[in-house]
């Protein structure tokens, strides 16, 4: 019997990166060995999604999975990010990982981006719904019972009014048609709270709105309570 390849996967906790994963985790031949995650220093959020680190924590526990913490400093610029995540991934890479997941869609530029990155230390890097129609991916979420919260949109392409918004069936209906279903061109970022891939639901709330570096981020609390899905 041959032994499940280990695959280190890039999470940002969000609705991309959720079914990247759940599509890596029906396949018996692999083995998903921790999520990797950017967290920027001071703020102690998720670099990009600015959710507190206290629901990425959560999400790792109820997927069930180790969590490897990257600390960038605010505004990080590439030579920086590049060290840290190298660093990072030296250390995977000593344990026998040669592959890293990634939940991109379509963008060219990042994957290539990516795939020179990790070819210095002599990863590859693999993309589970890599050129999958983003409105196919968005009915096969909604199938799938996932459930996300949008937690930062670009207003130079929406309405601040999307943030703070469960990604259900009417987000989508108002959603304007020059945006991308999946958020791909940077219209929106989530936090995923519910779904397949998790063994209990993760408890929100939404939270101060706020305007920072020319985009609108929600803040998401955690809710006491514990719910089971």
């Amino acid at each position: 019997m041959i032994n499940p390849e280990p695959i280190l996967f890039c999470w940002s906790g969000g609705k991309d990166s959720a079914m990247a994963l759940h599509t890596l985790l029906q396949q018996s031949d692999v083995r998903i060995v921790a999520l990797l995650t950017t967290v920027t220093e001071g703020y102690e959020r998720i670099s990009m999604h600015g959710v507190r680190r206290e629901l990425l924590e959560r999400q790792a526990q109820s997927i069930g999975l180790p969590l490897h913490e990257v600390r960038i400093p605010p505004q990080c610029v590439n030579p920086i990010y590049e060290a840290r995540m190298e660093e990072a991934l030296r250390i995977h890479f000593d344990q026998g990982v040669r592959r890293v997941a990634f939940g991109d869609i379509f963008l060219e530029d990042l994957r290539a981006y990516r795939e020179k990155n990790l070819a210095r230390i002599g990863m590859t890097a693999l993309f589970p719904i890599w050129k999958r129609d983003t409105r196919e991916l968005i009915r096969e979420f909604h199938a799938n019972r996932f459930r996300a919260v949008a937690v930062c949109v670009d207003p130079r392409i929406l309405a601040p009014s999307f943030v703070g918004r469960e990604l259900d069936q009417s987000f989508f209906h108002d959603l304007p048609a020059h945006a991308d279903p999946c958020g791909e061109n940077g219209e929106f970022h989530t936090f995923v709270f519910d779904g397949p891939i998790f063994h209990s639901l993760i408890p929100v709330r939404t939270g101060e709105i706020v305007n920072r570096d020319g985009f609108v981020f929600c803040d998401l609390l955690s809710k006491m309570e514990e719910a089971k899905i």
